[in-house]
C-alpha cells in the first residue's frame, strides 16, 4: 500500500513538472509574441499598371498574370474611323512571380511589331510596426526589340539598332485605404534615333494616383514629364486617365489617353497626341491573374 501510495504521489509530481514547463514555455512565447509585428501595405493599386506605367504592385510568388492590352484611334477622327476604334494596337503579355519580391514579364504589341521582356524587384515595401517603412520602392527594367521591316532597305541596319530600353525606379506610398500616389523617375534609351541631333538618352518623371471609389473600382491618373525633348521633335508629354473595375480574378481598366504607344519606350519619348485638338486616344487593360503554385498553407 505504501508503495502504491508512493508510485501515485511520484507520478502526480512527474506530471506536474511537465505541465509546469509546458505552462512556462507557453507563457514564454505569449510574451515573445506580444511584441509589436510588422504590418505591410497591401493593394496599393489593384494592378501591375497604374494606367499605361508601371505600378509598384507586382504579382505573388507563382501566380501569372496574362496582360491584354488595346490602344485605339484618336476620337477626333469622327465617324469614319469610327472615332478611332477602326484603328488598334494591342500588347499581349505574361507576368509571373519567381518570388515575392521579383518578377518577369515578356511581350508582344503590334506597335513597332515589338518583343519586350522585363523584370521587376521589390527593393523596399511600405510597412508598419516593427519595421516601419514609409514607401514601397521598386525597380522596373524593360528592353524592347523593334522588328518592323525598314522602309528604306537600302539601308543596312543591325540588330542592336532595333533595342530600346527602359529603367525606373517605383516609388509609391498609400496614404489611406483609398489614396495612394507614385513617382516614376525613368531612362528611355534608343540606340537608333532619327537624326544626329537627337538624344538617344530621354529622361523623365512620372507621377500618378489611384483615389479608391467602391471596394471593387478606382479612379486612376497618371502623367510623364520628359525633362530633356528631342531637339527637333514634336513629342508630348503623356497624360493619361483611367478607370478600374475588379472582378474576382479580373481587373478592366478602361482609359483615355493622349499616347499611342503601348510599352513605357515608346509612350514617354514618343507622344504625339494633344488633349486640347482632341488627339484622345480611348483603350483598356485586361489583366487576368491564375495560381500556377498554391503556397504552402493552401496545399492541404
Amino acid at each position: 500500500m505504501r508503495k502504491t501510495l508512493v508510485l501515485i504521489i511520484v507520478s502526480f509530481c512527474f506530471i506536474g513538472t511537465a505541465f509546469s514547463q509546458s505552462d512556462s514555455t507557453n507563457l514564454m512565447n505569449l510574451f515573445a509574441n506580444s511584441g509589436p509585428k510588422t504590418v505591410y501595405t497591401q493593394a496599393s493599386f489593384k494592378t501591375t499598371r497604374i494606367v499605361l506605367g508601371q505600378s509598384v504592385e507586382m504579382p505573388a510568388k507563382g501566380d501569372m498574370i496574362l496582360d491584354i492590352q488595346h490602344h485605339f484611334g484618336y476620337i477626333n477622327q469622327g465617324a469614319y474611323q469610327f472615332f478611332g476604334l477602326d484603328q488598334a494596337t494591342m500588347r499581349l503579355g505574361f507576368e509571373y512571380g519567381i518570388t515575392n519580391w521579383l518578377a518577369v514579364a515578356i511581350g508582344r504589341s503590334s506597335y513597332n511589331k515589338t518583343y519586350d521582356g522585363s523584370v521587376k524587384i521589390k527593393l523596399l515595401r511600405q510597412s508598419t510596426g516593427a519595421k516601419n517603412m514609409p514607401i514601397t520602392l521598386d525597380y522596373f527594367g524593360d528592353m524592347g526589340i523593334n522588328t518592323l521591316k525598314p522602309q528604306d532597305l537600302s539601308i543596312h541596319y543591325y540588330f542592336s539598332n532595333r533595342l530600346v530600353f527602359l529603367n525606373q525606379l517605383l516609388i509609391a506610398r498609400k496614404f489611406s485605404p483609398g489614396i495612394t500616389l507614385q513617382l516614376s523617375p525613368s531612362l528611355v534609351h534608343v540606340n537608333l534615333v532619327a537624326t544626329p541631333a537627337d538624344y538617344n538618352n530621354i529622361i523623365a518623371l512620372g507621377t500618378g494616383g489611384r483615389i479608391k471609389i467602391t471596394e471593387h473600382t478606382s479612379f486612376n491618373f497618371e502623367y510623364y514629364a520628359m525633362l530633356n525633348k528631342q531637339p527637333s521633335s514634336v513629342f508630348r508629354n503623356s497624360l493619361s486617365v483611367g478607370f478600374d473595375i475588379e472582378t474576382g480574378g479580373h481587373v478592366f481598366q478602361l482609359f483615355l489617353s493622349n499616347s499611342q504607344g503601348i510599352i513605357g519606350q515608346y509612350f514617354i519619348p514618343g507622344t504625339t497626341g494633344n488633349w486640347r485638338n482632341g488627339d484622345i486616344v480611348f483603350g483598356f487593360n485586361l489583366t487576368r491573374t491564375f495560381v500556377l503554385k498554391k503556397p504552402k498553407a493552401f496545399e492541404k
